[in-house]
């Protein structure tokens, strides 16, 4: 049995409306039926685009946010099913290393405060004393200085912010860390530093990790296992190596497109996938596959109508797709354009519709007429009221205005010296 396993696991924000009394009326399906496995010892990568629920799924996992519907199994223990004080005190063997290390950590605290906090609601160590003792052991592991005690969160940089982070979950003696992005806001360099701390931690105390990120080369060095994220599900799953060679999902294809190669020559020769059209709002996803409003290869008989499964097509690779096979044999040709006309298709419809917009409106146009904005009917100028002949109204309005107007110097009412 796997250390953590996730069946069917959905999260449904309730979308409100009303003044005087909240009524629902919709949901936004942020995690929409997720199913994995994370073996003990092992780093589970998930990446995806954002808005695809990736951290939500991470939350739902401690509990941080509420799960509508599945199973979440830590070492035989649905956490779903668990009251809120057992679940708080379990959490002691799952925790969270966050994706802002200033903005996870309390301004008002000094280092040691926040590291000791944890230790003190889970009872561990019997004082002060001896929790500081191992808070200094921790601290060293993660390469901090044991005078960091005394510091607050804004005197380190942002490395050593997401060092403390990490420090803060080992000192709790965890099975499973999720990892929340814990690189995306560091630079490169600091970002290697924190990737070697935790591949070296987990040899050390043989910890479990469930990394989500969106840098695809970071999740490829450390992940054994990655899964794929679309709009709230799991579109593609396998060993990190058998996805970067072979990807089989035709997103997962266009994400491994994107990232460049260092070669020049081999840059140029590649493939590039690029998707036509915007991310699905997941308040209100599409009938049957998810991807096959933006998918090249979707067909209109079976993407649209039918929810594939995750299925396993050998090797531990499970792929959610309809033609997987046709796809990967070449037998299914691309609907949609792949390359740069992609784009330029989306450019070419936005710069119609803009214009269509730019039209003059019916509103000026006869019932009956069919002239188009640009014939010279709708360009001819229309007479001024004042210049409709026979018009006494208009004669009455200019007589007036006429007698309202001032003199001019040295001239008398009738215009003469």
């Amino acid at each position: 049995m796997s250390l953590l396993e996730l069946d069917g696991v959905k999260v449904h924000f309730p979308i409100k409306k009303g003044v005087l009394f909240d009524r629902t009326v919709g949901h936004v399906y942020a995690v929409d039926g997720v199913s994995l496995k994370v073996e003990a010892g092992e780093t589970y990568g998930l990446v995806g685009e954002s808005g695809c629920g990736k951290t939500t799924l991470g939350r739902s996992v401690l509990r941080l946010v509420d799960i509508t519907e599945g199973s979440v199994v830590l070492d035989g223990t649905d956490l779903a099913k668990l009251p809120n004080e057992e679940m708080r005190r379990f959490r002691r063997r799952l925790q969270m290393v966050f994706q802002d290390p200033l903005g996870s950590l309390n301004p008002r605290q000094n280092i040691e405060s926040i590291l000791s906090e944890g230790m003190v609601a889970h009872g561990i160590g019997k004082n002060q004393e001896e929790r500081r003792e191992k808070i200094k052991a921790i601290l060293e592991r993660v390469g901090l200085p044991s005078n960091a005690l005394a510091r607050y969160p804004h005197e380190f940089s942002g490395g050593q912010r997401q060092r403390i982070g990490i420090a803060r979950a080992l000192v709790l003696e965890p099975d499973v860390i999720i990892c929340d992005e814990p690189v995306s806001a560091l630079d490169v360099s600091i970002q290697a530093q924190v990737v070697n701390l935790l591949e070296e931690l987990q040899e050390e105390l043989g910890l479990t990790y469930l990394v989500i990120a969106h840098d695809l080369a970071v999740v490829r060095h450390i992940s054994d296992v990655i899964g794929v994220m679309y709009l709230g599900s799991l579109v593609e799953e396998a060993p990190s190596d058998t996805l970067y060679a072979e990807p089989k999902h035709p997103y997962t294809k266009a994400l491994m497109s994107a990232v460049p190669v260092p070669d020049p020559e081999v840059e140029d020769r590649r493939e590039r996938i690029l998707l036509t059209g915007d991310l699905p709002s997941p308040a209100n996803p599409p009938t049957g596959c998810r991807f096959h409003t933006r998918c090249p290869w979707a067909q209109a008989e079976k993407c649209a109508t039918e929810r594939p499964e995750l299925k396993d097509v050998g090797g531990g690779h499970r792929v959610a797709c309809h033609y997987t096979a046709e796809i990967a044999s070449g037998k299914l040709a691309p609907t949609r354009p792949t390359g740069i006309e992609a784009v330029t298709e989306t450019e070419d419809a936005l710069v119609e519709r803009t214009e269509g917009e730019a039209e003059v409106p019916a509103v000026l146009l006869p019932a009956d007429s069919t002239t188009k904005p640009d014939a010279p009917a709708v360009k001819e100028k229309v007479p001024a009221a004042a210049e409709t002949p026979g018009d006494p109204t208009a004669d009455a309005v200019a007589k007036d205005r006429d007698a309202a107007a001032p003199e001019a110097p040295g001239k008398g009412p009738a215009g003469t010296d």
